[in-house]
């Protein structure tokens, strides 16, 4: 399939990592000026969590995968197996879900309005890039559709 965003989508990658960068740089522009101190400090508090949940989710989905699943492209490996087990019994992409929950919690964390618009397009972009990488998937394996009704996309639990 080719698109414009390549045939095995290499432009949702290209936009992913501007995206990415763009969250990490933001606070190093000040949009909507100082937040108020008790606001600002609730949202550093809930940001530093979020960070920390965030990565941790991100890593277990990493670890989870192994290394003949991992592709940052939205289409299977030759080689990939299906993971169902683990943190990919809980949620079908939580190393997506870790990195929008980890640019959430960057913004909140650095008190930066900017990065919280970017983590939302970041959250966008997963969506539209994950619905692609599903349908691979379901092309690919034959248990994938039953696999999506029991596992959430992004959180385990949530969403």
């Amino acid at each position: 399939m080719n698109t414009l965003m390549g045939r095995r989508g290499e432009g949702y990658v290209v936009v992913q990592l501007i995206l990415l960068a763009g969250v990490a740089l933001a606070p190093l522009v000040r949009v909507g000026g100082v937040w108020p101190v008790l606001p600002s400090l609730i949202a550093r508090i809930a940001g530093g969590g979020l960070l920390l949940a965030g990565g941790a989710l991100a890593l277990a989905g990493l670890l989870g995968l192994g290394l003949d699943n991992l592709s940052a492209l939205p289409h299977p490996r030759d080689e990939a197996q299906l993971v169902e087990h683990g943190v990919y019994g809980l949620a079908r992409h939580p190393i997506y879900g870790g990195l929008i929950a980890g640019a959430l919690g960057w913004g909140l964390l650095t008190n930066s309005l900017l990065a919280l618009l970017l983590a939302a397009a970041l959250w966008a972009w997963f969506e539209l890039k994950s619905r692609r990488e599903e349908h691979a998937l379901r092309a690919k394996f034959a248990g994938y559709a039953a696999y999506a009704r029991r596992a959430r996309r992004f959180w385990p639990r949530l969403y």
